[in-house]
């Protein structure tokens, strides 16, 4: 079990941009379904929201702390950081961080590994970003290439 940070970042490490992603990249979504199906997926409720529907094949972990979501199957909401890491000792599959922005800087300090997709394009009325120093104490593990010109690195914590 590990604790695995994915996010898509332009050439800024903008991420977001209204509360949507501002970019379509049918390969990256592919990249994102093949790395986190069977495992869990931590996401804000910002991020709950702009889904249309629970991830298919997927624990869908909501954090929040006031937000109510109605109950439905494969979805757990839970309140704080602490809560969220409690259920590693449970599950048996791997813990993606998933977004937004306060998510991956609540969990920055946990996560083990970084998939990057770079995005070759740069969002100029970006409002959401990665921290600038997200990947401090990392090191590059290996990179692919993916179709539409896309880039992922991998990362893991030196």
């Amino acid at each position: 079990m590990a604790i695995i940070g994915i996010v898509a970042v332009d050439r800024r490490g903008a991420i977001g941009r209204g509360g949507t992603v501002p970019w379509h990249y049918p390969t990256d979504m592919k990249f994102f379904r093949e790395q986190t199906t069977g495992h869990a997926c931590v996401m804000g409720y910002k991020t709950w929201r702009s889904l249309k529907k629970p991830l298919k094949d997927r624990l869908n972990i909501v954090m929040s702390r006031a937000a109510v979501v109605a109950p439905q199957q494969g979805v757990v909401v839970l309140r704080d950081r602490v809560s969220v890491l409690s259920l590693t000792t449970y599950l048996a599959c791997d813990l993606f961080i998933i977004g937004g922005e306060q998510i991956y800087r609540t969990f920055l300090n946990d996560i083990e590994k970084w998939l990057v997709t770079e995005i070759p394009l740069t969002v100029e009325d970006a409002d959401t970003s990665m921290p600038s120093d997200f990947l401090a104490g990392f090191e590059p593990s290996d990179s692919r290439l993916l179709e539409d010109n896309l880039g992922v690195k991998f990362y893991r914590r030196g």
